[in-house]
C-alpha cells in the first residue's frame, strides 16, 4: 500500500463525531503510552461528549475531590485512554497514593496531579503506580524541577496565555521529557502551542448547551 494513502471513512448513523477535535491537533507527533498514540486529549468528564468526539484520549481533572466511581464511569464510557485525577492540593498524600492505585487497578492510562501537589506525594504516587505520573506545571522554577524530578513521567503544561512560552521552557529543560499542553481556544493558539514543543495537546470543547442550541438551530433550518 503506498504509504500517502488516505484511510477510508466509513459513515454511520448514530456513532458520527459530532465534536472533532481542532484539526491542529492532528500534526503533533503524539506520546506514546502502552502501545496507543495519544495526539488528541478532549478536557471533559461529561460522557455523552466524550462518547461523540474524536480525541485520542480523555484528560479527566475537575475541581472537586477525587471519586473512584468517577474514575470508573469514564474509563467504561470513554472506549480509550484516560488520564484520571488524583489530587494534590486537598487530596494528598497516602490518600491520593490509594487513589491512583485504584485507578491503574480499574483500567486508567495515567494519573494527574496538579501543579500544587507536594514532591513527597509524587514520590509516593510513583512508587505505587505502574502507569504514568502527569504533573501539571505552571511556571518552570526550582519547584517545577524538584516536582519533576520526584517521579513524573509526563509533564502537561497549562498556563494560560503562557503556556507556550512555560512549554519551550519545559521543552527546553527537558528535551526527553513527553509533555502536553493546552491547545487554547483556537487553530491559531493550537498551532502555536504546537510550535513550541508539545508532543499532544488537551482541548477543552465546547459546552454542551451551546452544542445542542446549535443543532436544535440547525434541525429547524433544514426541518
Amino acid at each position: 500500500m503506498p504509504c500517502n494513502a488516505v484511510p477510508k471513512h466509513v459513515d454511520l448513523t448514530y456513532h458520527d463525531i459530532a465534536v472533532p477535535v481542532p484539526r491542529a491537533l492532528h500534526a503533533c507527533p503524539g506520546v506514546e503510552v502502552a502501545g496507543r498514540l495519544i495526539r488528541s486529549l478532549v478536557f471533559s468528564t461529561d460522557v455523552a461528549l466524550i462518547g461523540h468526539c474524536d480525541a485520542d484520549a480523555v484528560f479527566a481533572v475537575y475541581p472537586f475531590a477525587s471519586l473512584p466511581t468517577i474514575m470508573q464511569s469514564l474509563v467504561i464510557a470513554a472506549e480509550r485512554p484516560v488520564f484520571a485525577g488524583v489530587g494534590g492540593g486537598v487530596t494528598s498524600g497516602e490518600r491520593s497514593a490509594e487513589l491512583a492505585l485504584h485507578a491503574e487497578m480499574h483500567g486508567v492510562a495515567g494519573v494527574v496531579l496538579n501543579a500544587t501537589a507536594k514532591v513527597d506525594t509524587i514520590r509516593l504516587i510513583a512508587s505505587h503506580v505502574d502507569i504514568p505520573v502527569v504533573l501539571t506545571v505552571c511556571e518552570m522554577n526550582d519547584a517545577a524541577r524538584a516536582q519533576i524530578a520526584a517521579g513524573a513521567s509526563i509533564v502537561n503544561v497549562a498556563a494560560g496565555r503562557n503556556t507556550a512560552r512555560v512549554l519551550a521552557e519545559v521543552r527546553d529543560a527537558y528535551p526527553s521529557m513527553p509533555v502536553i499542553a493546552s491547545s487554547g481556544p483556537t487553530e491559531e493558539t493550537a498551532a502555536a502551542t504546537l510550535a513550541a514543543g508539545a508532543d499532544a495537546l488537551t482541548w477543552t470543547p465546547p459546552n454542551i448547551q451551546d452544542i445542542e442550541r446549535a443543532l436544535m438551530r440547525k434541525n429547524r433550518a433544514e426541518g
